[in-house]
């Protein structure tokens, strides 16, 4: 691997991903007021926004900071370059190194930006983060079935469904069906 350090970013077109600071406080919790209501299944949130003081802030940066220097999880916050607004994250948590060198990606685009790209654009860069200076050689994206936005976001990334894992994740009270889509670096 080439880096541990939390200096990572990517830049597209309309997009940064870094890693949360300090001072995005503000810009954080405006993305997380301005959220419209819950789409869908998967669109809920359960942060409680009148809870956070720029201190807890602080402290999951500084969380998220441990997690990757311990090349465990990488948190980075996806900002829109126009205007610095805070839209979503793109998470790369490692799985397995030694031979495998395999990651798995997770991402969250605040629903008053969708059907915008911004998407397809920040899981592209944050695929481009993980295998060019994290140095995965395999990333995956687990699902759930009926997730069809993020199944869909997911091809649009160049992603490729793998297969169907059952009774893979427990959340919501029982054990979920997920799909695989995966990228090998190239």
């Amino acid at each position: 691997m080439k880096t541990k350090e939390m200096h990572l970013q990517s830049e597209t077109e309309r997009l940064i991903l870094r890693p949360l600071q300090n001072d995005d406080y503000e810009r954080w919790l405006e993305g997380f007021r301005d959220r419209f209501s819950s789409q869908y299944k998967y669109d809920g949130d359960s942060l409680d926004v009148n809870e956070w003081t720029q201190k807890k802030f602080d402290d999951v940066v500084t969380k998220f900071q441990a997690l990757a220097a311990q090349d465990e999880v990488y948190v980075f916050g996806v900002f829109r370059k126009e205007d610095e607004k805070h839209i979503g994250k793109v998470e790369l948590s490692t799985i397995i190194r030694e031979e495998f060198q395999w990651g798995l990606l997770g991402y969250r685009i605040h629903n008053q930006f969708w059907r915008q790209g911004y998407g397809k654009e920040a899981v592209q860069a944050g695929l481009k983060i993980a295998f060019d200076d994290l140095d995965y050689h395999r990333i995956e994206a687990h699902i759930n079935v009926d997730n069809k936005p993020s199944i869909r976001l997911a091809e649009a990334a160049g992603m490729i469904y793998e297969c169907t894992r059952k009774g893979f994740i427990y959340e919501y009270n029982e054990w979920t069906d997920n799909l695989v889509y995966s990228m090998n670096a190239k």
